[in-house]
């Protein structure tokens, strides 16, 4: 019976290391993409005023 709690206790263990590392992995892609979301949207937007300022938007 103790084995059996030693084992227990083990995977337990490394089951909310697992859980843990899922974790961090799931936020870090969710902040990626949204860093990401907001770089593309900055160059969209510096790309529209360069048109404009080149006066090719004002036909």
């Amino acid at each position: 019976m103790g084995n059996l709690i030693l084992f227990l206790n083990a995977f337990l263990s490394y089951l909310f290391v697992f859980v843990l590392i899922i974790a961090v992995v799931i936020v870090a892609c969710i902040i990626g993409v949204k860093w990401r979301k907001n770089k593309d949207a900055k160059i969209a937007a510096e790309a529209g005023m360069s048109v404009q300022a080149d006066g090719a938007g004002n036909q």
